[in-house]
């Protein structure tokens, strides 16, 4: 790891004004860091080599000239769900094959309009359905962390897995990111990251490959706490192209920071110790607790009683919308065709090509769900219980708390390949167990590193946000950062 790959977002920003170094020579020292480990994490599925050296250049001809936006020569890595103009874009999936989008998504559009430097294309699950990013085409992701004294491969969390793997072993100074169902807070969780959901349509969705159109939402993984924020702010914005986007004004969230969270109320969900629930984690979120009691804010015990109906509501609503999204792909305009006798053999022989296990029994369960019959039974009652779920967030927010902290996980990294859960995909499920609420209610929530388990490995706690009220969780998150120190990965890659 060079010096300059070392740098979070904030230091790089203030020595690239200062002229330091170039942002040449910043973008350099990352690509020579991916040249030599991306073999082993397989982080990165598209190296893009040649035009971030042409963006770091044009940030430095801005910067010698004292101008330049927020993140100006940083490079960054983009998750394979977002469009870039001519560059790879295919979701990790085998059926979107040589797709390279003539069009730029809103949200990587307002990153290079900052100066932001594209470094490549990250690895994720396929079309973002997975929780350990083993179910990319490209094959899966490598978390840069171990268990003490073991060499097994472990997970990175999913579906960002890919960001969240290459920002902890510092193959780019942040990443883009997509937040399902945890798909940015899950990952983070496993490799001592800091990663936030925002409110859902505080980021355009524009431009970004679909999985379930009303739970996606674009977010950053970062260093730190600072990092996210300056990310988000870029990221964030009203877009005319996205009728869900909200035109609000986007907070200045980094100035948020250091604030001090005394006589603040923080809301702990009863509901939320689940049975099994290792005592590490149960240990950890009562230590992040009591730093919040130090801290001079008032801690309340809360019920948010149809959590428990939030996780199977969830795997009927998404593969529902899941399946409605990959509709689109047939083989007839873009990625890959399969040739069959007819049309609908096509269509068929295509799909079964290009979609992968997970992909596939996603849409089987949407599809059924969605069907003549089942309508009713299956899909219009999980969207009256998301409705449910809504409201015991509202019902809290009103009463005063402001804010909700939880853990992030059920536990730290798993190892790849692990045989339970390849034998049981309900037991990948359940790593979603504390996050999908929060998209289910649309609400923010950011994910903190918070400690390392018994065998070293890096652990979070989560707070949950009213609407549009990411400064307060920037806030609050930095009292946990403040107070459990950073944790980096012993490099072994």
């Amino acid at each position: 790891m060079t010096d300059l790959t070392s740098l979070t977002i904030s230091q790089a920003s203030k020595r690239l004004k200062a002229k330091e170094f170039s942002a040449v020579e910043l973008t350099e020292s990352y690509l020579s860091v991916i040249e030599r480990a991306n073999q082993t994490l397989n982080a990165f599925v598209v190296r893009n080599d040649d035009q971030a050296r042409e963006m770091a250049k044009a940030s430095d001809v801005k910067l010698a000239k004292g101008e330049g936006g927020t993140l100006e020569g940083i490079p960054l890595g983009i998750k394979d769900l977002f469009g870039t103009r001519d560059v790879h874009t295919q979701a990790c999936s085998h059926i979107l094959d040589g797709f390279k989008p003539r069009y730029e998504s809103t949200v990587t559009q307002n990153l290079w309009d900052d100066g932001a430097v594209m470094l490549g294309k990250l690895n994720m699950d396929e079309f973002a359905m997975g929780s350990s990013n083993e179910t990319s085409y490209y094959g899966p992701v490598i978390n840069p962390w171990r268990n003490a004294g073991s060499n097994q491969a472990l997970v990175p969390g999913g579906s960002s897995g890919g960001s969240a793997t290459a920002v902890a072993a510092r193959l780019c100074a942040g990443a883009t990111a997509t937040d399902t169902g945890g798909s940015i807070r899950q990952p983070a969780a496993f490799t001592g990251t800091v990663g936030i959901k925002p409110t859902y349509g505080r980021c355009s969705r524009w431009g970004i490959v679909a999985f379930a159109s009303s739970l996606d939402q674009a977010g950053p993984i970062a260093r730190d706490v600072r990092d996210a924020a300056i990310m988000l702010k870029s990221m964030a914005g009203v877009d005319a192209k996205d009728t869900t986007s909200v035109d609000m004004p986007v907070g200045d969230y980094e100035s948020a920071i250091g604030k001090s969270v005394k006589g603040m109320k923080v809301g702990i969900p009863k509901e939320y110790r689940i049975d099994g629930m290792p005592e590490e984690i149960e240990a950890l979120w009562q230590k992040g607790i009591e730093w919040y009691r130090d801290a001079g804010a008032e801690i309340v015990d809360i019920s948010l009683p149809h959590t428990v109906y939030a996780l199977p509501a969830y795997y009927i609503v998404a593969p529902a919308e899941a399946s409605s999204n990959l509709a689109r792909y047939d083989g007839v305009r873009y990625g890959l065709r399969v040739d069959g006798n007819d049309i609908t053999d096509t269509y068929e022989k295509t799909r079964a090509a290009g979609f992968g296990d997970e992909v596939r029994r996603r849409i089987l369960i949407g599809t059924y769900v969605l069907s003549s019959g089942y309508y009713d039974a299956y899909y219009l009652r999980a969207q009256k219980v998301r409705t449910l779920i809504k409201r015991d967030f509202e019902n809290v927010f009103n009463d005063g708390i402001d804010m909700i902290l939880t853990p992030s996980t059920p536990s730290a990294a798993f190892a790849i390949g692990d045989e339970e859960m390849a034998a049981d995909p309900v037991k990948m499920f359940l790593n979603d167990v504390f996050t999908v609420t929060v998209n289910m209610a649309g609400l923010p929530g950011i994910s903190v590193p918070a400690g390392l388990d018994k065998g070293g490995l890096p652990l979070g706690l989560q707070l949950i946000g009213k609407p549009f009220a990411e400064e307060d969780l920037f806030q609050a998150a930095h009292v946990i950062e403040q107070a459990a120190g950073g944790f980096i990965a012993d490099k072994w890659w």
